[in-house]
């Protein structure tokens, strides 16, 4: 009997569109065997096991485009560019009471990934690992610049996406051979290699951590790779890749509410348009 996984890329703010498309998923009662999610989408993958349309929305339409977590506000107040103190210890934690204790209660089929500074590599957490006060969660959207180390246990942690952004491989490694996965990118999208100006900035801000720069300035050979065996896997039908259809200006740090809440409709659009194509793919997992 296949085993299925949802396989949930990040993409800060442009996570709206893969939120929308989880809002379809829980509204069709479709659930997976297992999920793992890096960046912003740990975050989502955690509000669709807890079934809340609620946090699927507000969180990538109304909470990330808050001028307190984006720009010059966490610039004066965290000295970074993106308030992650804001988002995590005050408005999700203190403000929503996004309570993740369900999903460890439950122990849930889940994984998230972070960046261990220490090992310099990104490893693997499950739903035991979630903690009241969201530090993890918090970790696992940290990127280097734009936010701070986050330390936590011992460990010092940034976003997973340093090395992985679409975590295919470690849904396949758990077992999983029927995957859905849903990115941010438009079709015909690839990587191209970071900048000049930011291989510099990151060589100098992370100068203790050289293994850790070369992920990162590399990432795009990571990226096309992980894309490359998703079509492969889409090709030999033990895939199905939800992306897209159309283009909405909104960016990885950038983008207003008005564009947040069309892309959010869009992943809830795509997927009712595919949805004959998503039931028979799923037609062995859910009986609907």
């Amino acid at each position: 009997m296949s085993k299925y996984g949802l396989v949930l890329e990040g993409g800060g703010m442009r996570g709206a569109y893969t939120a929308g498309a989880l809002a379809w998923l829980v509204d069709n009662n479709i659930e997976f065997d297992y999920g793992v999610g890096i960046s912003a989408g740990a975050v989502n993958l955690c509000s669709y096991l807890l079934k809340s349309k609620e946090y699927l929305h507000d969180i990538t339409v109304k909470y990330t485009s808050d001028k307190k977590n984006v720009g010059l506000i966490p610039l004066l107040k965290e000295h970074r560019y993106v308030g992650y103190d804001y988002m995590f210890d005050h408005l999700l934690r203190d403000e929503v009471k996004y309570d993740t204790s369900p999903i460890k209660d439950k122990n849930m089929p889940m994984e998230f990934g972070v960046y261990d500074m220490n090992q310099e590599k990104t490893i693997f957490f499950n739903a035991q690992d979630l903690d009241p006060d969201l530090r993890m969660l918090k970790a696992s959207c940290s990127l280097p610049i734009a936010g701070r180390i986050v330390d936590y246990n011992g460990y010092r942690f940034l976003d997973g996406g340093i090395s992985i952004m679409i975590p295919i491989e470690r849904s396949i490694e758990a077992g999983c051979d029927k995957n859905m996965v849903i990115i941010t990118k438009p079709e015909g999208y690839r990587r191209k290699a970071a900048g000049p100006f930011m291989q510099k900035l990151m060589t100098f801000n992370y100068r203790k951590y050289k293994k850790m720069v070369y992920d990162y300035t590399h990432r795009h050979e990571s990226y096309n790779r992980q894309m490359e065996l998703i079509e492969k896997e889409v090709k030999d039908g033990n895939c199905i890749l939800i992306r897209p259809s159309e283009t909405i200006p909104v960016k990885r740090f950038s983008g207003d509410p008005e564009n947040l809440k069309k892309l959010y409709e869009l992943g809830y659009k795509d997927m009712e348009t595919r949805k004959e194509e998503i039931l028979k793919f799923m037609q062995n997992k859910n009986h609907m």
